[in-house]
């Protein structure tokens, strides 16, 4: 059944610099390119680039596409996929928005991106919104039968589709992480699908004092976060971008993802979760938190702290056992059973005794 679900672009702002087209704006000289570029000082990213640079990872960018003539992403962006266009490659992009998300990850000219030596895969499901679910679904499952090391997924919708979820957990069933954004306010009103699947790395955002973004909708279900406002990246026409939305911080984690991955080879997808999670920079109330989730990335945290490995819950908590018909607990029902024959084995042994 074709669904039509309004998928929204997690991003508010998407502003051509020295190029304007559709809805003009002023163009902005090259420091407010500069300018656009302090998450990187902000999460040091000079630094984690020295232990890794993604080198061998694939992130598959499900977006609007991807413009592989860019001279910022040149040579960073395979041949993928087109859903809009049968006999493309998804190396074309009409709304930027997709570009913009693989500058974050991979660039390295005018502006850099996280993970510069990763490479790019580009899925184009959509080209303007709304969006159809049913594409989206074809772009994840088309990505995990390519086996990408991570599927980022900038965009975000009200309701769940089963669909898509049987797809995301296909995916990390494959060990891909899926990294998908939570959602802007006042459009998102809870956390969006699909970051809303547990099995989703879901990504709010912060601004540039770390503190909690306005744009960026608060939930338990949120992850990690990562800088939003006011961050440049590559666009369309050879030009450049600045936007502020989830759809940016949900980009760098990707990126993050990515530098992981090469620095430590053969990890499962769940243990490059952990990592991330475990070594975020703890803001707001202590431990997890709706505004934060488990805290800001830390790019070299991740790639250079003792972190213990995760213990699969299954190996420390059983599952709670079904009722009896009387409502109780099977287990109950056994240590009941147990104390009783101790009890009478201990009179036995007495009575032997007096005996």
């Amino acid at each position: 059944m074709r669904m039509t679900l309004g998928i929204r672009r997690a991003i508010t702002t998407l502003l051509l610099i020295t190029v304007a087209t559709g809805n003009p704006v002023a163009a902005y000289g090259v420091d407010q390119i500069e300018d656009g570029q302090w998450f990187h000082a902000f999460l040091h990213s000079k630094e984690a680039q020295a232990t890794s640079r993604g080198a061998g990872v694939t992130v598959a960018v499900l977006d609007s596409g991807v413009d592989a003539t860019h001279p910022d992403l040149s040579g960073s962006v395979l041949p993928g996929k087109d859903f809009v266009k049968a006999d493309g490659d998804g190396r074309v992009d009409a709304a930027g928005h997709g570009t913009a998300m693989a500058g974050l990850i991979v660039a390295h000219g005018r502006v850099a991106g996280i993970a510069p030596d990763a490479k790019i895969l580009p899925v184009r499901f959509t080209e303007f919104e709304p969006g159809e679910s049913t594409q989206l679904v074809k772009a994840i499952r088309w990505a995990t039968a390519q086996k990408a090391d991570v599927i980022s997924i900038s965009i975000g919708m009200a309701r769940d589709d089963p669909e898509m979820r049987k797809a995301v957990r296909e995916a990390t069933d494959e060990g891909i992480i899926v990294v998908a954004s939570a959602g802007n306010t006042p459009v998102a009103k809870a956390v969006e699908y699909p970051a809303a699947y547990p099995d989703v790395l879901a990504v709010g955002c912060i601004d540039k004092n770390g503190d909690h973004a306005a744009i960026s909708v608060k939930s338990s279900r949120i992850d990690i976060v990562a800088p939003c406002v006011g961050v440049t990246s590559a666009n369309t026409n050879h030009a450049w971008s600045i936007g502020t939305g989830t759809s940016s911080a949900t980009a760098i984690v990707a990126g993050a993802v990515a530098l992981v991955q090469a620095a430590f080879p053969g990890i499962s997808g769940s243990e490059v979760r952990h990592r991330l999670t475990a070594t975020a920079v703890d803001k707001g109330p202590v431990g997890h938190d709706v505004q934060y989730g488990f805290g800001v990335v830390d790019l070299v945290g991740a790639l250079t702290a003792d972190v213990p490995p995760l213990v699969s819950a299954s190996a420390t908590v059983s599952p709670p056992a079904d009722p009896s018909p009387d409502g109780s607990s099977p287990l109950l029902w056994a240590l009941g059973a147990v104390l009783v024959i101790g009890a009478l084995a201990l009179i036995v042994v007495r009575s032997r005794r007096r005996g």
